[in-house]
């Protein structure tokens, strides 16, 4: 997170939502090819806890991990930029903090579709060279940035506005991205995904172990297991059975 968000706020020194989209996209990639699947979004780590992909300890120290990452590199870029304002994102003057809310919640629902989709597949096998796009982070910004700036990121909020002090609709910036990386979480995990069954929403919704009820649900695309019995009967009886 410390190196995500400090790649992008050195971004946002320049002019447009261009630059900073392109460099949040090619930083995501190049950290996901160097470190696996890292974490860099509390948005996305709620998402995880509320599809019951994370322990709820586990989860809290990443929640922690990030922010304190988000502000170590919040105080250097103040310091090595010279205009730490821009830094912060903002509700556009000519807009709303509703339709900033709206954009955050579209885009970073898209984001994080796209990340429970790419990281169901299997691994890129041990020496395959990692080709990663700038990311699906960079499309999504350009569209909201003159909006809402173009945040999808709780932590990469957070650390400007308490390294400055402005804290100007910052709701908008948590409220936005966790419904939305929530709600695809959810839609991807019971309605999209291959295992996407009404016996997993039960168990998430009653917080039961949703692992359990995958291993013990049988897929559509599985043969049906027929009991002992019904093998070891003769094809006869089978076929008088049927009849």
């Amino acid at each position: 997170t410390l190196i995500f968000t400090g790649v992008v706020l050195g971004a946002s020194a320049a002019p447009g939502p261009l630059v900073p989209a392109l460099a949040g996209g090619l930083a995501a990639g190049t950290l996901s090819c160097a470190l696996g699947a890292p974490q860099a979004n509390p948005a996305l780590t709620l998402a995880l806890l509320c599809t019951h992909k994370l322990g709820a300890l586990r989860g809290a120290a990443v929640l922690l991990a990030q922010c304190a990452g988000a502000v170590l590199a919040a105080a250097a870029a103040r310091l090595a930029l010279p205009d730490d304002a821009r830094m912060v994102t903002r509700v556009s003057a000519a807009g709303t903090a509703g339709q900033a809310l709206c954009w955050e919640i579209f885009a970073t629902f898209q984001l994080v579709l796209t990340t429970f989709a790419t990281t169901n597949h299997e691994a890129v096998p041990t020496g395959t060279p990692c080709l990663w796009p700038p990311g699906p982070a960079s499309p999504d910004l350009l569209p909201q940035g003159p909006f809402s700036g173009g945040s999808m990121n709780p932590a990469r909020s957070l650390g400007p506005a308490i390294v400055t002090g402005i804290w100007d609709d910052h709701w908008v910036y948590w409220v936005g991205p966790v419904l939305g990386a929530v709600l695809a979480g959810l839609c991807y995990e019971f309605i999209f995904a291959p295992g996407a069954s009404r016996e997993k929403l039960c168990a998430c919704l009653t917080c039961r172990d949703v692992t359990l009820v995958e291993t013990t649900t049988p897929s559509p695309s599985s043969p049906s297991t027929a009991p002992l019995s019904a093998a070891r009967t003769p094809p006869a009886s089978q076929g008088q059975g049927m009849a």
